[in-house]
């Protein structure tokens, strides 16, 4: 064998050992840290902070704001005791609702009559502000799920 072809030879080698140990590297798993969270189960998937049309603070009015509920998997989720609150402080309690597998539900603001699809937090006011606020949704033991924030930058996911 000539000089040349040893070294090309050598080259060789040295590159299928660099491309091997990439790719090794690249199919260990992920530390903690570089972990991101799984999606939630369930997400906001929409919010109507604004009612269309004049705020004349009617009941009709005060339903057509809400805040959309999707769950994300096949499995139904019971949300007995879940809260969705507002930057105000503002509060719903989920009550004896189980979300089914790959459904919505709409929150809405005003007095109506639950469904499987529509809820309602019983409300005479408005909740959400139309310029800015945060949806926070947490399960029954405080944590975090999901929020959506719209007119200024905070932690949202959306």
């Amino acid at each position: 064998m000539s000089a040349s072809a040893s070294v090309t030879a050598r080259r060789l080698a040295a590159a299928a050992l660099a491309a091997g140990a990439l790719v090794s590297v690249a199919a260990l798993p992920a530390t903690a840290a570089d972990h991101r969270p799984a999606r939630p189960t369930v997400e906001i998937s929409a919010v109507q902070a604004d009612s269309p049309g004049r705020d004349d603070r009617s009941n009709r009015s005060l339903n057509k704001e809400w805040v959309e509920l999707t769950n994300t998997t096949r499995q139904s989720v019971n949300l007995n005791g879940w809260t969705l609150t507002d930057d105000s402080g503002h509060r719903y309690t989920f009550n004896h609702y189980r979300l089914a597998g790959r459904a919505t539900v709409r929150v809405h603001t005003g007095v109506g009559r639950d469904t499987r699809t529509d809820l309602y937090q019983d409300r005479r006011a408005y909740v959400w502000n139309n310029d800015h606020d945060t949806a926070t949704l947490r399960n029954d033991r405080g944590r975090l799920v999901d929020d959506e924030s719209w007119g200024h930058r905070r932690g949202g996911r959306h």
